[in-house]
């Protein structure tokens, strides 16, 4: 059973081999409760490789990962996220066509109704996602029904951030979560990532802003060649 003193992420001797390319070489992270911690390292030092693994999206080789003490095996990203983890990558996944409220819930999208018979909660999901926005720092009147498409890099990349804020998750991942934003969309997420910590929320904060990373966190870890 999980105590104060269990870490809430425990990766043990992580290795992660594409071929011959030995991508992770015996990693060791721990990652608290309410804990922010940057994962720093050059492009090619194994960062977004480590959070692919902790994410569920690649297989690794050889190691053990621990969620609040319990050992865990994450074969897919639903695996992850039934665990607690969230993840915002870079190409963070969002579907053009559809709306911004209509990508903030996909695959959990709100319903009403009864049991016997019930629809998508439209409304609601257009409420919360326009709250969202306003919390990361999108201060333009965008409507939560525009196509996600029509927006910019930064704004993109803040939907994908509101994601995760409402889900509620215990670790949040956020692989370079300020780039191409302008500087109020920036200073929304590094309002969040505090906010995250304060709530009790630990993140794992990967980018090569060094100013951005000294604001938020708590600790860093530094990769190099995996």
């Amino acid at each position: 059973m999980a105590n104060a003193e269990t870490p809430l992420v425990e990766m043990r001797n992580i290795e992660k081999f594409y071929g011959r390319i030995h991508a992770l070489r015996g990693v060791n992270l721990t990652i608290k409760k309410g804990e922010i911690v940057g994962l720093l390292g050059d492009n090619g030092a194994g960062k977004s490789t480590l959070i692919k693994v902790l994410s569920g999206a690649v297989p690794y080789t050889s190691g053990e990962i621990a969620i609040k003490g319990q050992p865990v095996t994450l074969r897919s990203t639903n695996d992850a996220i039934d665990a607690g983890i969230e993840t915002i990558y870079q190409d963070s996944a969002l579907v053009p066509q559809l709306s911004i409220a209509r990508n903030l819930f996909l695959g959990r999208e709100l319903r009403r109704g009864s049991k016997l018979f019930d629809w998508m909660d439209q409304d609601e999901m257009n409420r919360v996602a326009a709250e969202l926005l306003r919390r990361v720092g999108i201060t333009k009147n965008i409507p939560p029904t525009t196509p996600i498409g029509s927006l910019s890099g930064g704004e993109r990349q803040a939907v994908a951030i509101a994601r995760a804020m409402y889900f509620d998750s215990d670790i949040i991942i956020l692989d370079e979560p300020t780039n191409n934003l302008g500087v109020a969309e920036t200073q929304g997420v590094l309002k969040f990532v505090r906010d995250a910590r304060d709530s009790g929320h630990s993140c794992i904060f990967i980018a090569h802003n060094i100013h951005h990373v000294f604001q938020v966190v708590d600790r860093m870890v530094v990769m190099r060649m995996g």
